[in-house]
Parts: C-alpha cells; sequence; structure tokens
C-alpha cells in the first residue's frame, strides 16, 4: 500500500480548495490537480482518522468509469501525469490518487439519478408519491426498482451544509432550458450504461450523483468523480431480493459502517449530535470499510 494521507500538503502549488474528500490545486490557469484524500466524511462531518487505500480506490473507480462513458460526454480529463506538475519529493502525496483536469466553470447542480428507491427519495416518496417533483406510482417499497431512472437534482451547498433537493423548473431557472434537458439527457444516459455494465459485475447502482462544467466553448464537460462508492450507492445482486422482500437497506459497498457505528455510538451516555468534531473511529470499523471500498474496486475492475 502507498501512503496514506489524510490531508495533502503540496506547497509547491496553490490550493483553490479542500473538499470533503479532494483537495484541489492550481496548475498555471487552465488546469486542476485533484487529489483524493482518505478522508472520509459521514453526516457531513470529516472524520479525524482516515480509511487506508480509499483515495487510490476511489481514483481508480473514476478513471475505469471515465474510460468507459467517454462516448456519451466528453470529460475533464486532460491525459497528463498528475506527477509531472510537483516536486520529485511531493510525488508519494499525488501518486495514484489524482487526477490532472481541466478547469472549467462548475455547474451550480449536483446531477441526481435514480434508478432505484433508497435513502432520502425513498422518504420522500412515502409522502408525497414522489421524489423532486418527479411523480412516481403507487405501491413502491424500500429499495424497489422504478419504473425508469429519474432525475432528481439536488443544489450544491456551502462547506458544511447538506445539499438539497431541487425541481427540475428550479434547474431551468439556475441554468436555462437547453442546458438543464442536455444535463437531465446526458445524466440519465451515463447512468443507465454505467448500471447496465455494473450489473454484469454482479453489482447494483441504485443512485449516483455527476457533476458537471463547461469548457471555454460552453461545451458540458462532466467532472469531479464519476461512480464511486462516495458518489453513488452500489449494492451486490446477491441479498438484494431478500432485502427488497424485507423492506430493508440493502447492504452497500460504501460508509455505511461508519454510518451505523455513529448512530449508535454514545459519547458520555448521549448520541453523537453529528456536529465536528467527530467520535474516533475505532480500529474495526475502519478496516471493515476499507474492505467495503476494496471490494467494489475488485468486483468491478477484476
Amino acid at each position: 500500500m502507498t501512503t496514506t494521507v489524510h490531508t495533502s500538503s503540496i506547497q509547491s502549488l496553490p490550493l483553490l480548495a479542500r473538499g470533503k474528500v479532494r483537495d484541489n490545486y492550481a496548475v498555471g490557469e487552465d488546469r486542476i490537480l485533484m487529489v483524493a484524500s482518505d478522508r472520509l466524511s459521514a453526516f457531513d462531518v470529516i472524520m479525524g482518522e482516515p480509511i487506508p487505500g480509499k483515495g487510490e480506490i476511489l481514483t481508480k473507480m473514476a478513471l475505469w468509469w471515465f474510460e468507459r462513458l467517454g462516448g456519451l460526454c466528453p470529460n475533464h480529463l486532460t491525459g497528463e501525469a498528475p506527477e509531472s506538475v510537483v516536486r520529485p519529493e511531493e510525488v508519494p502525496q499525488v501518486e495514484g490518487r489524482s487526477m490532472l483536469v481541466k478547469r472549467l466553470k462548475p455547474i451550480p447542480v449536483e446531477a441526481v439519478v435514480r434508478g432505484y428507491l433508497a435513502g432520502s427519495g425513498w422518504k420522500e416518496y412515502q409522502e408525497s408519491r414522489s421524489v423532486c417533483g418527479v411523480p412516481l406510482p403507487e405501491g413502491l417499497t424500500n429499495a424497489a426498482r422504478l419504473p425508469r431512472a429519474i432525475f432528481t437534482p439536488a443544489a450544491k451547498a456551502a462547506a458544511g451544509e447538506h445539499d438539497e433537493n431541487i425541481s427540475y423548473d428550479r434547474v431551468v431557472e439556475l441554468v436555462g432550458p437547453k442546458l438543464a434537458q442536455q444535463i437531465r439527457e446526458t445524466s440519465i444516459a451515463l447512468y443507465e450504461t454505467a448500471a447496465a455494465i455494473a450489473l454484469t459485475k454482479g453489482m447494483i447502482i441504485a443512485d449516483t450523483k455527476f457533476e458537471f462544467g463547461l469548457d471555454a466553448d460552453g461545451a458540458l464537460v462532466l467532472m469531479d468523480e464519476v461512480l464511486t462508492p462516495d458518489s453513488s450507492r452500489y449494492w451486490p445482486v446477491e441479498g438484494y431480493e431478500e432485502a427488497l422482500a424485507a423492506g430493508a437497506n440493502p447492504p452497500s459497498f460504501d460508509k455505511q459502517f461508519v454510518r451505523d457505528w455513529l448512530e449508535a455510538v454514545r459519547i458520555h451516555g448521549k448520541p453523537w449530535d453529528k456536529t465536528p468534531p467527530a467520535p474516533r473511529l475505532p480500529r474495526e470499523v475502519i478496516d471493515k470499510t476499507a474492505a467495503k471500498y476494496r471490494e467494489a474496486l475488485e468486483r468491478l475492475i477484476g
């Protein structure tokens, strides 16, 4: 295993932003070095302990998907080696966990596509028989496959805030009708193609979120990470039918171990209030989470 990185420190480039997982550095005016750290956030709070190997796994998966989806939408990769833009002593921090990408004008919409009813979508359906204003048929249950994939966008929140589900009409207000339609159609096409590929590997992609930007010519470009366990709900095919029949959440390839542990933990006899600082994660939870991310990568890429 290479270096574990909780927070990168590239002194040779200006830091643009630190996200929940990624540290972005400016490379000249037109490129960005995106470093995927081993940080993990749950309930929008960053854990103090890194998950070994996570940044590399996310990067490998994203690159694998970018390669397979390039025909549907251009992406932000430059094709240049991330190691080429840092000092030799900084290479271990970027090797295997970074992408050197084009600098785009980000679109302020999280393009969420759902093929199954889960998480906040299931909650919303129970109340209104719809998700983000998209009406759905009666009688669906938790984890049910939807009649067809739906676009349920969210507005990007400021750091530390939760993204907020919005209607398609709101997307039109934010970016205009033409671009809104292009984002919706492209997102659904990307999801449906990826979901079909994942099924051949014994994995269900229940939902995912894409991020897009515009290049200098105003063309739509897929950016950030794509179809990783951090941005997508992956379920193994085995066990899905049983979970569906029981109305339970299928087991997922992500940070569910961490979430479940955090929900159960007691601090001075009280539940954690989901504000920083996060409780210290026990070794067992860190190891199990790392194993889940590894398994997702191995199933997909073999």
